[in-house]
This record gives C-alpha cells, sequence and structure tokens, in this order.
C-alpha cells in the first residue's frame, strides 16, 4: 500500500509523462501534465502572496476549469486542505460552511463572476483570482495572458497523516457536517480503483462529478495517478452522455445512476454506440439491474461496477463487477444488484438492532479508508461502534469518548451477506413500519419501476397522525393512478402500496446528481396536506 500524498501521485506522474495530456476541456487545446505542474505552482504562489504563508484550510469556489484544477493541486501543494465551494449553492451557505471548515483564503476562478461576486459581498475572507494562473495563458477565452514565470515556492514536506479534502454533508441538525479525509485514507481507496479499472496512460475518464461529490477525487486522481487524461464535459454534455463519450473519446466513464434514467427520459440514450467505452462505474445511490441492463445496451464492450462508499470511507469501500452474462447477475428484492465485497484491505461487520453479529442488518467498517471523525466532535456520537465484553458492538456514547484505530464506523445502510456478496436492502432510516410491518422503500420503488411505462421511481413516507403513509412519485408513460394502484396490489401486500401516485416529467436530482427525496417529501407532503384539507 502506497504511502503518497495526493500531490505526490500528480507530481510523479508529470515526472514520468511530462507531455502527455492531463486535461482535455472542451473547445482549447489539451493541457500537458507539465503546463498544468507549472499553473498549479503559479497559483500556489498567488495564494502566498495574498497570504504571507502557508494556510491550513482554502475554499475552492469554482467547478470544471483548467484554473479551479490548477487551484485544486496548488492547496496540496501547499499542504494545506482543499474544501471545495458549489458555485450554484447560496453564497450564505458557501461563507457558513467557510466558517465551520477554518478556511482563511478562498479560490475563485474570475472575481467578477457571479459567484466570486456573491460570496465576496457577504464575507471578509481573503479571496484569490486563480484566473492569471490558467494553464496555456487564458482561461476557457475568458482572461488575459499569463506571466508565464515559474515561481519559487518552499519546498514540499508530504504528510500522509494531513488532512487531503474536507467535505461536507448534510447533517440531520440542520447545519452541514464536515467530514475530514487524510491522505492515508483515500490514497488505498485510490489504487484500489486504479488496479481495479485498469486505468493507465492512454486511458480518458470522464468528469461527471462536482468537486463538492466526493467521487471526484476518483475522478481528477484516478486519471492523473494512473497517467490519464481527465476529459471535462461541456455545459450540456451530461444530458447526453453517449455523444460526450463518443466524441471525445472516453474509455472510463464513472456518474450516478439517475444520470441513465434523465438521459434515457430525454430521449438520449441511443443503444451500440459507446463500443470504446471499456470500464462504466457507477454510485452514490442505489444500482438497479435496470440501470445496468439499459448501459449494457449502450456500451456493449463495457466491465460494470456497482461502486458503494460512504463520504466517511473515503469515496469507496466496497465494488462489485458484474458478470458478462445476464443470467448469472444476483438481484435484491429492491431489485439493485450487489454492492460489494467489501474491499480487501478493510474489515467490515453486520450487526443486528442488538449490536450483535448477523448476516442481516446494519453494515459497519473499519480500516485505513475510516475517517477519524467528524470536524465537530459531537458529531461522532452514535456514528461509531466498539465491540463490548459480551461481543456486542455498541455505540460510543458521545464527543467526550474518542473514537479509536479499532472503532466500526456504521454507514446507516442495510445489508445481507449472500454467497460472498453484500446486498444493499435500504437506509436503515428507510425502513418503516406500516400497521405494525416493516417496509422496505426500496421494495416498494422495485415493485414500480417493473410496472409497464415506468422509467424511474420513489417513495416517500408521509406522516398522518400516529401513521404512516406512502406516496410514490414516478416517472415515464403518464397512467392513471387507480391503473397503477391496482397493479401494484397484484405484487405488493396491501399496506405496502403506495396512497398517493403521482407522475412528474422527471425525478428531481440535488446538486450531486441523486434523486432528490427532500424536494419530494415536500411535494408529499403539500399534496397529503390538500388532499386532507
Amino acid at each position: 500500500m502506497s504511502h503518497r500524498t495526493l500531490y505526490e501521485w500528480f507530481e510523479q506522474t508529470a515526472a514520468s509523462h511530462p507531455d502527455r495530456p492531463a486535461l482535455d476541456l472542451p473547445g482549447r487545446a489539451p493541457v500537458g501534465y507539465r503546463e498544468l505542474q507549472r499553473a498549479a505552482e503559479r497559483s500556489a504562489a498567488r495564494i502566498l502572496a495574498a497570504c504571507g504563508q502557508s494556510p491550513a484550510r482554502v475554499g475552492l469556489l469554482a467547478e470544471r476549469t483548467a484554473a479551479a484544477y490548477a487551484g485544486y493541486l496548488a492547496v496540496l501543494r501547499l499542504g494545506a486542505t482543499v474544501i471545495p465551494l458549489n458555485p450554484a449553492n447560496p453564497a450564505a451557505r458557501n461563507v457558513r460552511i467557510c466558517t465551520l471548515g477554518g478556511v482563511s483564503v478562498v479560490l475563485v476562478d474570475g472575481a467578477d463572476s457571479p459567484a466570486a461576486t456573491a460570496f465576496a459581498a457577504a464575507t471578509e475572507l481573503v479571496i484569490v483570482d486563480l484566473a492569471a494562473a490558467d494553464p496555456e495563458g487564458g482561461t476557457d477565452g475568458e482572461h488575459g495572458p499569463d506571466s508565464g514565470s515559474d515561481p519559487t515556492l518552499p519546498a514540499h514536506h508530504p504528510d500522509t497523516d494531513a488532512i487531503a479534502y474536507l467535505m461536507f454533508t448534510s447533517g440531520s441538525t440542520g447545519r452541514p457536517k464536515g467530514v475530514p479525509v487524510r491522505h492515508r485514507n483515500i490514497v488505498p481507496a485510490l489504487e484500489h480503483h486504479i488496479a481495479r479499472c485498469e486505468l493507465g496512460p492512454g486511458s480518458r475518464v470522464s468528469h461527471t462529478y462536482g468537486l463538492t461529490f466526493d467521487p471526484s477525487v476518483f475522478d481528477l486522481f484516478g486519471a492523473w495517478g494512473a497517467g490519464g487524461t481527465l476529459v471535462v464535459p461541456g455545459r450540456k454534455d451530461l444530458y447526453r452522455p453517449v455523444d460526450y463519450i463518443v466524441d471525445r473519446g472516453i474509455t472510463h466513464w464513472d456518474s450516478v445512476p439517475s444520470l441513465i434514467s434523465v438521459a434515457r427520459e430525454l430521449g438520449h440514450l441511443p443503444p451500440g454506440r459507446a463500443t470504446g467505452l471499456r470500464h462504466s462505474v457507477f454510485g452514490g445511490e442505489a444500482v438497479t439491474a435496470r440501470h445496468c441492463e439499459i448501459w449494457r445496451e449502450v456500451a456493449p464492450h463495457s466491465t460494470l461496477h456497482n461502486q458503494y462508499g460512504p463520504t466517511e470511507l473515503a469515496v469507496t469501500c466496497a465494488t462489485h463487477a458484474l458478470p458478462a452474462h445476464r443470467a448469472h447477475w444476483t438481484v435484491a428484492a429492491n431489485g439493485t444488484v450487489p454492492i460489494g465485497p467489501i474491499h480487501p484491505h478493510l474489515e467490515s461487520l453486520i450487526v443486528d438492532e442488538e449490536g450483535r453479529p448477523a448476516t442481516e442488518g446494519e453494515l459497519c467498517v473499519r480500516g485505513p479508508q475510516r475517517f477519524d471523525g467528524y470536524l465537530d466532535p459531537a458529531d461522532n456520537t452514535g456514528r461509531f461502534l466498539r465491540t463490548a465484553d459480551d461481543g456486542r458492538a455498541l455505540p460510543l456514547t458521545g464527543p467526550a469518548e474518542p473514537v479509536a484505530a479499532t472503532d466500526w464506523y456504521r454507514t446507516g445502510d442495510r445489508v445481507r451477506a449472500e454467497a460472498g456478496q453484500l446486498l444493499h436492502l435500504g437506509r436503515i432510516d428507510e425502513q418503516v413500519k406500516i400497521l405494525g410491518n416493516r417496509v422496505e422503500l426500496g421494495e416498494v420503488e422495485a415493485a414500480l419501476r417493473e410496472l409497464p411505462g415506468v422509467e424511474a421511481a420513489a417513495v416517500i413516507p408521509v406522516s398522518a397522525g400516529t401513521a404512516v403513509q406512502l406516496t410514490a412519485f414516478y416517472s415515464g408513460t403518464p397512467t392513471p393512478a387507480t391503473e397503477l394502484v391496482r397493479l401494484l396490489r397484484g405484487s405488493l401486500p396491501r399496506y405496502m402500496v403506495p396512497q398517493r401516485v403521482h407522475h412528474v416529467a422527471a425525478l428531481p436530482l440535488n446538486a450531486n446528481g441523486k434523486t432528490d427525496r427532500t424536494e419530494l417529501a415536500a411535494r408529499a407532503a403539500a399534496s397529503s396536506t390538500a388532499s386532507s384539507g
């Protein structure tokens, strides 16, 4: 297992393959590794000039531009922590994340951009414009030429124990939760990913994830750690993934499965064209057999992988490669394909509600990829398990109890071990009780997806006094709700059949490309209120 930092992965590739393309952006010449490294060094020099010293944590308010990637690398070159900020988010949220994360300087690509202007008006933090450090003397044609001079920087002192990046996830308390991931956490995951997907010089890797979504680390450093090329999409490319793959020569694909559903609904998923695609990786949300069947038609020669893992376990802790023949696929009752086995350098434990080892229950993981705990120790409460004298795995009681390396991280996901594979059965918090019966929402969604004309489906529980009722949303061919309910009663017990069924043009997606269940919950609540009023 490597003891390199993320920057060392990139630096060593730049030394070995200086003239190979590191970035392929739309509408401009490819950027080589030597060029990108020099741009990163120029960005690092600008940060030092603005701060007077190397900062500890740096916000990056930029997405999918050459300057943004140079800025990302610049922060790592200085031994600092990258905190990606989404330019599409409200300025107030980005300011709050900077406050929680202890950010002292924020990098932007163009100080006059709407996101940078709004952010600057809401904070007094130091802001550094990366535009002039863009490789090849410009940022996508919007800025003037660069000085071209190579700065003198302090020596780089790699520290694998340092925090590489700090991601913020939605918190149940109403404030974002900071997840610090150290170089020693993420590098084992990258090594496994690169070997599994056969990444190397000549590989052309998609970039579907925004920088605030941790799978983007695999996009960037899966490509750069192996000597491949990060192929950056244009604004509309993700709605036409097959054109993006074919026209840009992509060999390795990585995205959420929702992208398949959206592209299919738009009529932009022609079969049989993506013959040059070698590996396709899906994750971030449940991957169904139907998703894989559709993509197999799109890319008939590609190996399909379902990768699984929360941010707290450094992007992915389990991966399953589907067999070449559909007849050999394993499919869970909720329609999903297996998520693993767990990576060989990690340990897993499945526990029941009493904390005892079981073949079905909550998945818990420990090992080198497991983070050390949340930025705010108060968020650790209940998220880790420790083995007690009686053999049960019991929750740590609070922030006063430090997290040990041997403690298990609770994923919150319900799984079943079956024939050496892990089947994902849904979130622990997505299991509801109706009339005393346990109901997995994923099983209801799978039954909906099996109905004629249904492309994608999501089921939302709504409290109705002391009872729970289900509201379903689906996309595809509009069908009378009474007909869908009739069909569902042919495959589900009555208590599992949704009380309300709504057709939508497409399921809403959040900033990370996942089904936006918060938005659907609001619609479901409004529908329930309207019908009872």
